[in-house]
This record gives C-alpha cells, structure tokens and sequence, in this order.
C-alpha cells in the first residue's frame, strides 16, 4: 500500500464478503425450494428468497468495485484519495440501504413494500434484478454519484494512466446505465427495451471494462511487465466489449414485440460477444510468459489467471449457447438461462471480485502476502468453489435439456410439473453442488484469519526490489 487513503477500501471489501456470504446462503434454501416448495413457507416463500439472492449479488458485486476503485485509483494517479471521508460515508449509507432493503423483502409483503415507498407515484418496482424499493434506487444513484465524484477529483489532480481511464470511465457509465431502472411504462416492449439495457448493459458491456481494469492492474503490479504493453491489449479488449455489447444487447430483444431486424443484428453480435473474452485469456496467458518477477502472492494470481477462463465458459460458450435467435425460441426461460447466468457471474464478476482483494488485502494489512498457510486455504477454497460451480453450470444444463426434449421441442409436450418432476435428479446434483459451494467460500474466508508472514527467498526479494 502507497498511501493511506487506499485503506478506505477495506470496509467495502469486508462488507462485500459478508453479503456475498448471505447471497449464498439465500441461494441454497432457493435450491432446495425447488426440491420442496413447503420448505421454510409461508416465513420465507421463493420469490422473496430468489430476490435476496439475486440483490444480495448485485449489491455485493457494487460493493467490491467501489473498494477496488478506492484502492486502484490513487495508486494510479499517485496521489491521495480526494475525500477518504466521503467514501467511508458512503459505504454506511450503501451498507444500511442494502440490509434495509433485504429486511424489508423479509418482512414486509411486497405490494405493502411498493405501497410504502411510493410506487405508485414513480413505478420502479417488480422486474427481475431491478426490485428494490424507489427509495433504493435513488440511494444507488447517490451513492453513485459520491463514488463518482470522489475518484474522478482524483483522477483529475493525479497522473492519467489507461488504466485509471479505463475504470473511472466504466463507473461513470455504470451509473449511467442504471438510470433506465426508473423508466417502467405500461408498454411491455418498452418496459423490456428500458430494463435489458440495465441488466445487458452492465453484466455485458460496462462490467466487462471494469473487468479489463481491474484485471490489467492486477497483472502489471504481479508480473512487473510494461504498462504500455497491458495497455494496448486492453484499448483491443475495450474496442470488441463495446463493438459487440452494446448491438448485441438485440438478442433480448427476440419474440418480444420488437422489429424484426433485431433478429439479425442480435444474432450476428452475439456471435462476437465471447471474443473479448479470447482476448482476456491471451492476454492474461502472455503476460505471465512475460512476467519479470515472481510475485510471493500465489493465490491472487491464481484468482487473476482463473478469471478469463471461467469468464469465457460462463459468459463466452454458455451465453452463445443460448443467444443465437433459433436456439433461443427453445432455449428462453429454461434452466438453459440460469446455467449461463450462475456461471457467468462468477467467472466474470465474482472471480475478479475475489482476485483484487486477494491481491490489495495482504497489502493494507501491511505485508506483501499472506502466509504460505493461509494461501494454500485460499488456494484450496479457489478450486473447491471453481470446480462445485462447473457443476453446477452442467446440473442446470442437464435440466434445460429435459425441459427443450420433453416440453418445448415435443410433439407431445409434457406439462410444466411434469417435466420438473423429470429432471427433479439434476435439481438435487445442483443443491449438493450448491453446498460443496458454500464450503469453499467458507474456507476462503478461512485463509483471512490465518497468521503468520510470509517467507521470502533472495530471488523473491531481489524481483521486488526491480
């Protein structure tokens, strides 16, 4: 850690790891609802604990690029943080807005909940992702506008780097692209334009940059290759994210009202969507052949490494499964959605999450990295997490494919219960992996109160040194 400022970010790495430990939580009794539907009802009925877990998600995924861009961008611009105070404020006020809305999903009816907080006035509520209560929503866009400020007045008093361009540039349009949550009218295809260039917008344009920010900052402070070179893979990255997100954004657009022609520009983007992706495994590969020292921080750049290649299967293979406008007529709504869904946050968005605080945390804690023990967890909660993930990516696949062969591609389609009843087995694989899941994040966190420093060799120390 270079400045004191960058200590700021440990509140929101904290936080986000706590909530990320109550997404889970949501998501195992989610899965076992689908086993059995009495389970924990009427005190916790499914869509209330599938909304506190898909929240819990975005929240806690916010919260983490926050911390991130607090550690990141001082250090990029070599100067202080302009108001360490303001971001400690923000975190609070993000904080309590997240739990209160969780609390109020728990305890207050929801149509009581739009009632309450002025619905009916400015209607903002009820679509996947996006339920949180209008005053919610404006909280996010003030939080928002306090991170943006903050680290854009540092940016601008600092050094400029690509880097730093790259991930202030992203959250201004992170922001930027929420705003269509506020926008809900009667019309369906309107409604559905609005909220996919939220939900697209982020998790397959704008996120993908910050992806590419965090990821590069990473490699350049582990590998000590040159800036320059990091930097020119990542104005191509940047290029085909937003070349191919932003049309792509059409393949949500099938079947829903809208012109034809989305059909076309959908598919044919959709086709390029996993290439930023290609990118990010070359890149992330090319520049640990090039790497000039050895960092000691094995398990960050274990994270860093695993990133693209998850991202590309979750995002790449399984989200071009499901896209192109034939496969989708089948596809849409199945188990098919939630096999790329689950797998692409967490390749993409959860993994970098995850690497950039195993790489800042040892540092503003004052060593370079954790001990060899509390590595070797870390390392062994990476792989028990990766792997029980894939799982569960292949178990709802397994479903998407008895729900297409026996209901929608049938010339005798069976009814909805019918079908769920057959692939009841693939659900059960899902809910095992599912704790197999949660015991590798258990034992990651473990590895956060493993003492001890870490030993370093002559060449470790010469290399950091250079």
């Amino acid at each position: 850690m270079k400045y004191q400022s960058q200590k700021v970010a440990i509140p929101y790495f904290i936080g986000a790891l706590t909530l990320f430990f109550g997404q889970i939580v949501f998501g195992l009794i989610a899965g076992f609802q689908y086993l059995d539907g009495s389970f924990l009802f009427p005190a916790l009925p499914f869509d209330v604990v599938r909304m506190s877990h898909t929240n819990l998600l975005i929240v806690w995924l916010l919260m983490s690029f926050m911390g991130a861009a607090y550690y990141i961008v001082p250090e990029e611009a070599q100067t202080e943080l302009y108001s360490p105070k303001l971001a400690l404020i923000t975190f609070w006020v993000f904080l309590t807005a997240a739990v209160l809305t969780i609390l109020s999903y728990l305890f207050i009816p929801y149509a009581h909940l739009a009632a309450l907080t002025g619905n009916a006035a400015l209607p903002t509520m009820g679509r996947g992702y996006l339920e949180q209560p209008l005053p919610t929503k404006v909280g996010i866009v003030l939080v928002a506008l306090s991170l943006l400020f903050n680290v854009t007045m540092t940016l601008i008093k600092g050094r400029k780097t690509t880097i730093n361009w790259i991930l202030v540039g992203s959250l201004w349009g992170l922001a930027l692209l929420f705003l269509p949550a506020f926008y809900f009218p009667e019309d369906t295809v309107k409604a559905s334009f609005a909220w996919w260039w939220v939900v697209h917008g982020w998790v397959e344009g704008d996120w993908e940059l910050i992806l590419g920010a965090l990821l590069g900052f990473i490699l350049i402070k582990m590998t000590g290759v040159d800036r320059e070179i990091v930097e020119k893979w990542l104005y191509i990255i940047v290029a085909m994210t937003l070349i191919s997100g932003i049309i792509g954004i059409g393949h949500h657009y099938y079947y829903t009202g809208a012109p034809a022609y989305w059909i076309w520009l959908g598919s044919i983007f959709s086709i390029l969507e996993p290439i930023p992706f290609m990118l990010l495994i070359a890149f992330s590969f090319k520049m640990l052949m090039q790497r000039r020292r050895e960092h000691p921080n094995k398990a960050a750049m274990l994270w860093a490494l695993g990133t693209p290649i998850m991202a590309f299967l979750g995002a790449g293979v399984w989200g071009l499964m499901i896209t192109l406008a034939p496969a989708q007529y089948y596809m849409h709504g199945t188990n098919f959605t939630a096999a790329h869904g689950h797998l692409a946050f967490f390749g993409a968005y959860v993994m970098i999450s995850l690497s950039i605080i195993s790489y800042a945390m040892p540092l503003l804690r004052g060593r370079l990295a954790n001990s060899a023990a509390a590595q070797r967890w870390e390392i062994t909660g990476f792989w028990v997490m990766v792997l029980s993930m894939l799982v569960i990516a292949l178990a709802l696949t397994g479903a998407g494919i008895v729900t297409v062969i026996l209901q929608r591609a049938a010339d005798h389609p069976m009814s909805f219960m019918q079908v769920e009843g057959k692939a009841r087995v693939f659900f059960w694989v899902r809910e095992v992996a599912g704790f197999s899941f949660f015991a590798g994040l258990l034992i990651y966190l473990r590895s956060f109160f493993i003492t001890g420093d870490y030993e370093y060799t002559s060449e470790i120390k010469q290399a950091l040194a250079r």
